[in-house]
């Protein structure tokens, strides 16, 4: 496998550079935008960060921002390059893309790529089919002051997981934080709420909470390198895979 890196300089960026040089695999590029100061830049194991696209990979991981992807589908689609996408806070039109590409190269698409959140989304779902609307369900993420979208993907990616274990539409039920007189809670509701501050990696809780019990289930990452090994694990995954759009249920073999 022959390994791509976009947005190398970021902090996902690094990790990536860093667990896949661990791992032994093969990086033969990494990007930045073009009016980056680290262009020309040494990017590690002999690479300097290039604003070109990177048409020597036969595989490209993205965490880079989500105007960016739309851009970057297209040149993966062009060069016939799988895809493991972690950005997140895509606007409809940026999702349609995704889908899209899907059609032509395989694509690994998740809200977290950290082995650890992906078995959480699972255990969420099955806790959600078992524990109906008389347990009242609230996810509440926390991250890094310098985190752009909220509420998080993964916290999102909780809160489908959630009304598919009951059987609802998200749109439906979602209520993304309170504020004023918002009156009693409605029966089914779907709380979700975010909070930022100082450089947490990320912690996400999901509560069920009923008159007699309250369950809770939390994941907290204390390193990025959660998610980048998880995104290699992708990426190694998707090798001669048909072109699709999967996520981690997939590559690590969750039940459809």
């Amino acid at each position: 496998m022959k390994l791509a890196i976009l947005g190398g300089a970021g902090r996902m960026g690094q990790m990536l550079l860093g667990c896949a040089q661990e791992l032994g695999l093969e990086v033969v590029a990494t990007t930045e935008r073009p009016d980056s100061p680290f262009i020309g830049q040494a990017a590690g194991n002999g690479l300097s960060y290039q604003a070109d696209w990177p048409e020597a990979a036969d595989t490209v991981i993205d965490f880079t921002f989500h105007t960016c992807v739309t851009a970057n589908l297209e040149n993966a689609v062009r060069c016939r390059q799988a895809y493991v996408l972690g950005t997140t806070g895509l606007t409809e039109a940026e999702r349609a893309a995704v889908d899209a590409a899907a059609q032509k190269i395989p694509l690994c698409f998740a809200p977290n790529f950290s082995l650890g959140v992906n078995l959480l989304l699972e255990l969420v779902r099955r806790a959600a089919s078992v524990l109906d609307e008389s347990y009242d369900a609230e996810i509440v993420e926390m991250h890094h002051r310098h985190k752009k979208d909220a509420p998080s993907g993964t916290a999102l990616g909780l809160a489908q997981a959630l009304a598919e274990g009951r059987g609802v539409s998200l749109e439906d039920v979602a209520c993304y934080g309170r504020h004023g007189i918002v009156g009693e809670r409605p029966t089914g509701e779907i709380g979700i709420h975010a909070l930022r501050g100082g450089s947490v990696v990320g912690d996400h809780t999901v509560l069920f909470a009923a008159d007699e019990e309250r369950v809770e289930i939390t994941h907290k990452a204390s390193s990025r390198a959660a998610f980048a090994k998880g995104a290699l694990k992708a990426a190694q995954w998707l090798q001669g895979r048909a072109p699709g759009r999967y996520d981690m249920r997939n590559v690590l073999g969750f039940e459809a």
